[in-house]
């Protein structure tokens, strides 16, 4: 049994929740060789506040 696990930031839209859930799902069966049943996905959202890369916050960067 896959079990993905994604990080974001949060503020993503519930349709683009299912649109990636489905899209990772598909790319999983493909590789795998797995039927979708099996595949476990796991959306943690983290606020900005919360993520850092470089020793800088996320809401600190300048993007």
């Amino acid at each position: 049994m896959p079990v993905i696990q994604v990080i974001m930031y949060e503020g993503r839209t519930v349709e683009q929740k299912r649109k990636l859930v489905a899209n990772v799902t598909e790319a999983v069966v493909r590789s795998l060789d797995v039927s979708p049943e099996t595949v476990r996905i796991h959306l943690f959202e983290k606020k900005k506040e919360d993520m850092a890369v470089g020793g800088i916050l996320a809401i600190d960067k300048k993007e």
